[in-house]
């Protein structure tokens, strides 16, 4: 059950996910879908093939016919449930990815009816799987489309305005699937562009696909310096980016504050992790600043609910419905931040001009899998009524975790859904209030844990 995660399906190439599992996995995974076809693609692991072979035997087992687009990035993957398919438009898609995880990993991300399908839904198909025996195999119904081509030339006609834009761009692949898609796009957008690591290859030869540790955007980082005025990265399976200039690394917060600039008093979603000064500079120009849970089937969900444009994530999930679909994509987000450099927006100005806090990366504290809820409701409880010493609390945000508010900034505490740790994170106006916030929070944790034992 260790494979059926809060967002999506994930485990280890052989060892979980095999022939017996993943047949299993399509099999029950076809009575969830009412529509008759599923669209299925996969990114650059050496596995993914396989995975789609043995997904594809249980989906046709389950009587679905399957629309095979091959390897695409998991936006193409989403994009392909917007589209006709010679009259034919998707009930459903899965991409097979591991995303950013190292390459024994793969996995299933499943959109049914243009709705993410995570949480209890795949608890539950978890537990269906583990009490079923194997399907009998039926004939196999595989249809290729050509997803990626529609993706490109879509983008291409979406941003014409960009073509021939004087802006150096530089990029870094990771030997992910962004570059089954970006080489076509700014060729035929006539921009000026280097691309590092641009040919998939599932061993991820040159560094880990994840653009939110520094470690792997050195060698961009030094592209940039040399060759470039702008910088972009993308995960594994392209849903994630980074976007460096000569003086920032700026994160999903600051981006949708940026992209904000060209909508008209949007309504915005960030996660928990965001800061608070997004959430502040959005509300002084009247837009509608939304915090909610970390996660992206959890975001694609509220925008939805809430009829959003724009939503976001600190690590570079960044989600469009203005002008767009509503799912994050890496790709069409450096398009849309190509578009305010190319409209005469100065990023690194805008950024300068944002009130100066102190901000902490994401710091992840070692628990275990049974017990991490249970340190957070421990840690609500004793919020109740703090020790003598803890910082003023101004109040206190549960919508996913604890995100303490306090007089000149704020701490966060939350338990991962995708991993046994708890992630903190911490933001002060002042660079010691921000320790002293940490150092306190973390004592809590100390003290929330010890009293499980």
């Amino acid at each position: 059950m260790s494979i059926y995660r809060e967002y999506d399906i994930r485990g280890i190439y052989e060892k979980e996910l095999n022939e017996q599992s993943v047949v299993r996995i399509g099999y029950a995974l076809a009575s969830k879908i009412e529509g008759e076809y599923v669209a299925v693609g996969y990114d650059a692991r050496s596995h993914s093939p396989v995975l789609f072979e043995y997904l594809t035997r249980g989906l046709n087992a389950g009587g679905k016919k399957v629309l095979g687009m091959g390897l695409v990035p998991t936006p193409t993957n989403y994009f392909t449930n917007y589209q006709e398919w010679d009259g034919v438009t998707p009930s459903a898609s899965v991409m097979i990815t591991g995303s950013h995880n190292p390459s024994e990993y793969n996995g299933f991300k499943i959109t049914i009816d243009k709705a993410p399908f995570f949480s209890e839904d795949i608890y539950a198909l978890g537990r269906e799987c583990e009490a079923m025996d194997m399907p009998t195999e039926v004939e196999r119904d595989v249809t290729e489309i050509d997803a990626v081509s529609r993706y490109i030339d879509f983008l291409v006609n979406e941003f014409q305005h960009l073509k021939g834009m004087d802006t150096k761009i530089v990029y870094d692949c990771g030997n992910g699937v962004a570059g089954v898609v970006t080489e076509d796009i700014f060729s035929r957008l006539e921009l000026k562009t280097k691309g590092l690591y641009v040919d998939p290859d599932g061993t991820f030869p040159n560094h880990h696909p994840d653009p939110s540790d520094e470690h792997n955007l050195e060698d961009v980082k030094k592209l940039l310096a040399t060759d470039g005025d702008i910088a972009f990265a993308y995960d594994g399976d392209a849903d994630r980016i980074a976007v460096l200039t000569h003086k920032n690394n700026i994160k999903g917060d600051m981006m949708a504050l940026l992209y904000s600039m060209k909508m008209d008093k949007p309504t915005v979603i960030g996660e928990v992790k965001c800061s608070q000064v997004m959430y502040d500079e959005l509300t002084k120009r009247d837009c509608n600043a939304i915090m909610y849970k970390t996660g992206h089937s959890n975001l694609k969900v509220k925008m939805k609910e809430t009829n959003a444009d724009l939503a976001c994530e600190v690590s570079g999930h960044i989600f469009f419905k203005n002008r767009y679909f509503g799912y994050d994509d890496a790709i069409y987000a450096t398009l849309r931040m190509l578009e305010l450099v190319h409209d005469g927006i100065d990023l690194d100005a805008q950024l300068a001009a944002l009130p100066v806090v102190y901000s902490t990366e994401e710091l992840k504290v070692e628990t275990t899998e049974d017990e991490k809820f249970k340190i957070i409701a421990r840690v609500k409880e004793m919020l109740e009524n703090p020790p003598a010493s803890f910082p003023v609390i101004k109040d206190i945000i549960d919508v996913d975790g604890v995100r303490i508010n306090f007089e000149k900034g704020w701490g966060l505490v939350r338990a991962s859904n995708t991993t046994p740790v708890l992630v903190t994170r911490f933001e002060s106006t002042d660079a010691n209030e921000a320790k002293v916030y940490e150092n306190a929070v973390n004592d809590l944790i100390k003290q929330a844990k010890d009293t499980l034992k």
